[in-house]
């Protein structure tokens, strides 16, 4: 089976991968806990045929998402921890620094994200190696703001150094002069 590994970070990435998940879990007839319920018509069989994409199965048949969520603060990771498909994924699988990156390319590329990557990218290592035939990497991340930015694209050169013959589909979100958060 081929398999991807999604990786979202920062707070736009995990927005928008938390929601990714909600489709996708949606598609494949798995429920907020990682349980099958499936479609009772004959799609049940296409929503088993490729789950292995994007999930691991783990001890009673639950299915675990194949993601890795980075953020350096917790604030978004908290979110996902306490909303509908929170406990679907891996406890190890979120990894998160306590001070931000304050919307600065910089403090997440050199500094501040520069201290948790290692933390990430053992974590990116520990579901590649559980991969058969690990596809590729997606990410999901902005580049505006901070850690999605500077951490991301730190992160997306690791991996590409690490695993050079893997393909990489980024998810970039571009800000928009026209909307801010400032």
């Amino acid at each position: 089976m081929r398999e991807i590994l999604h990786v979202q970070g920062g707070q736009c990435g995990n927005q928008i991968g938390s929601k990714f998940w909600e489709v996708i879990c949606d598609e494949h007839g798995v429920d907020p806990t990682g349980s099958y319920t499936g479609d009772e018509s004959s799609s049940s069989d296409l929503q088993l045929e490729r789950i292995n994409v994007y999930y691991n199965e783990a001890s009673g048949g639950r299915y675990v998402p194949r993601a890795v969520l980075m953020d350096l603060e917790p604030g978004t990771m908290d979110s996902i921890r306490s909303g509908p498909y929170g406990q679907i994924f891996r406890p190890d699988n979120f990894v998160f620094g306590q001070s931000g990156a304050g919307n600065n390319w910089a403090k997440g590329h050199y500094t501040e994200g520069a201290e948790l990557i290692d933390s990430v990218l053992d974590v990116v290592r520990k579901e590649a190696e559980n991969c058969d035939c690990l596809q590729g990497f997606q990410v999901c991340h902005s580049l505006g703001g901070g850690t999605g930015s500077g951490m991301g694209t730190l992160l997306i050169s690791k991996i590409r150094e690490e695993y050079p013959d893997r393909m990489m589909m980024t998810f970039s979100v571009f800000p928009s002069p026209k909307v801010s958060d400032t």
